[in-house]
């Protein structure tokens, strides 16, 4: 309890000092609740004379909806074969440029969004723990529409203005117990997380009863990426499903028998060179292990992959470049993926891949 206090703790510090409303829609996302399908609105922000603007596609999702060039902002995690990514509505993108307009992505139809091109997957595993559910994976991005060396950042319902990136975006699921097994029971998911790039992604989310979610699903630390929030043993190549013990709180560690918070340093300080630790991945059992033809079985055909500007494909999934320059990312307020890399504004920003196996 004495680390999760520890955590809750400096989220509450983080926002309240990184994170200003916007004076035009002052009611943060993560504050407005609906019911799905019914009680959901067809833009859930949609206030022109907000500082970015509204949102640059809708909540209102159904087979009307459901095509390669849906602008569905309402996103879904429930289980290996069935769950959302965030990514750009167009064609060779990057999470920098576009993060606060990203559309859902996914496995499954039936949500009424884009679905993920048939073969982009190339390993994904679920934990199922007893506050959160984690889905890591291994994808050729350039079918979703990021660039293949885009190194990505991460998208969370809050942002520095507090209406999320994307912008208006809504998550569900029905995985957690509140949905009493009913496939068709949605809960919306208040506190999530999703990495996405360098051809990998994580997400998590956390089940809405618990009072976990602020610290075992926080956006604080948004400049390490996968590694430390999300710790995981996914390995390229294999689709797998796992009961897992919650994760030590981003963040959180112990030295000395003390237990410690680390406070991540603001982009102007430069690059993040070290971490005072390192992520523990949580102990996990009952692992089973599936086909990608016996999960995805409705995907449409693959695109082609996106060139790179020598004329070259994607890099290949799963490569791991270490600490080595990166290609350049694309935005101050999202981390990379991995690597070292600078931002547009020549800001350093590190990820760590040791969550690749």
């Amino acid at each position: 309890m004495a680390v999760l206090r520890s955590a809750l703790f400096i989220v509450a510090a983080s926002v309240a000092v990184l994170s200003q409303p916007d004076p035009e829609d002052p009611t943060p996302l993560v504050d407005k609740h609906y019911n799905y399908p019914d009680g959901i609105p067809y833009q859930v922000d949609y206030n022109t004379a907000a500082l970015r603007g509204p949102q640059v596609g809708y909540n209102i999702c159904n087979s009307t909806t459901e095509n390669q060039q849906s602008m569905c902002q309402t996103s879904f995690v429930n289980h290996i074969d069935d769950f959302c990514l965030w990514a750009p509505p167009k064609p060779n993108s990057t999470i920098g440029a576009t993060e606060g307009e990203e559309v859902a992505w996914c496995t499954k139809p039936g949500h009424g969004t884009r679905l993920i091109p048939d073969g982009a997957l190339h390993g994904v595993q679920v934990l199922k723990t007893p506050d959160y559910i984690q889905i890591v994976g291994f994808i050729d991005q350039s079918r979703i529409n990021l660039t293949p060396n885009d190194y990505g950042g991460e998208l969370d319902p809050h942002g520095a203005d507090l209406r999320g990136n994307p912008l208006g975006g809504l998550m569900y699921s029905n995985a957690f117990s509140g949905s009493n097994g009913n496939a068709d029971l949605y809960q919306q998911i208040r506190d999530w997380t999703n990495f996405i790039g360098a051809n990998a992604f994580c997400i998590k989310v956390c089940d809405p009863a618990k009072n976990t979610g602020p610290a075992l699903c926080q956006n604080i630390y948004d400049r390490l990426g996968c590694a430390y929030n999300a710790p995981n043993k996914a390995k390229n190549g294999t689709f797998e499903v796992c009961d897992a013990d919650n994760m030590i709180p981003p963040g959180v560690y112990v030295s000395g028998g003390t237990t410690m918070t680390y406070v991540q340093p603001p982009e102007s300080l430069g690059p993040v060179t070290s971490v005072p630790y390192t992520a523990v991945v949580p102990s996990s059992s009952n692992c089973v292990t599936y086909t990608s033809a016996a999960l995805y079985t409705a995907l449409p055909k693959s695109i082609n992959p996106v060139a790179t500007a020598s004329g070259s494909s994607a890099p290949a999934v799963g490569v791991n470049p270490g600490f080595a320059s990166a290609p350049v990312a694309t935005s101050s307020s999202a981390a990379t993926i991995m690597g070292i890399s600078t931002t547009a504004e020549g800001l350093g920003v590190l990820f760590a891949l040791a969550f690749l196996s």
